[in-house]
């Protein structure tokens, strides 16, 4: 849910910096349904009372939206702050699997946020003793802000790729737009149907030879 607040951010920076909104049409992303998919399981998963049945097989299935997620980034490296995000996404399935499907929490970080140590399935807990612990997570949008919950280093990876992304593509280039009406042909002379040549034009008649001039005298027969 972190991720909503690089949206917005990136789309009022990406407007105080003179960008348009009509340039995120220009983005072209591949594989869109994958990453759909994978974030719509993700939100299912963990949504109430979906989390409350789900503490056996949820690590699985969050290994695999998150799976799903993880192919789109790869096959789009061409669009400007996808690497950011490709880098964040590979952080947080290692610390993941480091400690067998379940992202590491702080203590601090989870009552920073307001979250219960215990309950239904989370994509992130306190551990007894969690490895890579700098890669967990570790930050947290304090309880009474909308979407309080806590993030990791890759999270904010992501979320910074993101806004680059939306704010690179809202002041890319405006493609050229034409402008009025093309001009038409001038229409064909008459009796010349379109498409056709003209008749050529007849030839000029000779020119008369110049009579001679008077000089006064006759002649009679």
């Amino acid at each position: 849910m972190f991720i909503l607040y690089a949206i917005v951010l990136g789309l009022l920076l990406g407007r105080l910096l003179g960008g348009r909104l009509d340039g995120l049409a220009g983005l072209s992303f591949r594989w869109i349904g994958v990453a759909i998919a994978g974030l719509a399981a993700q939100v299912v998963l963990f949504s109430a009372p979906a989390s409350n049945d789900m503490r056996e097989i949820g690590p699985l299935l969050y290994a695999t939206s998150t799976g799903a997620v993880l192919l789109f980034v790869p096959v789009n490296l061409r669009i400007r702050g996808m690497a950011v995000i490709a880098l964040g996404a590979t952080l947080n399935p290692v610390a993941i699997l480091a400690n067998g499907g379940t992202m590491p929490a702080s203590p601090g970080a989870l009552a920073v946020a307001g979250l219960p140590t215990t309950g239904g399935y989370a994509s992130s807990r306190e551990l007894a003793s969690p490895v890579l612990a700098p890669l967990g997570d570790v930050f947290a949008l304090p309880a009474g802000v909308p979407l309080a919950n806590v993030f990791s280093v890759g999270d904010v990876l992501i979320a910074l790729g993101i806004l680059v992304v939306i704010v690179a593509a809202m002041r890319g280039p405006v493609p050229a737009l034409t402008t009025g009406a093309p001009e038409s042909p001038p229409p064909p002379a008459l009796g010349v149907s379109p498409g056709s040549s003209p008749a050529p034009s007849p030839p000029a008649p000779a020119a008369l030879p110049a009579r001679p001039a008077d000089d006064g005298t006759s002649t009679s027969f």
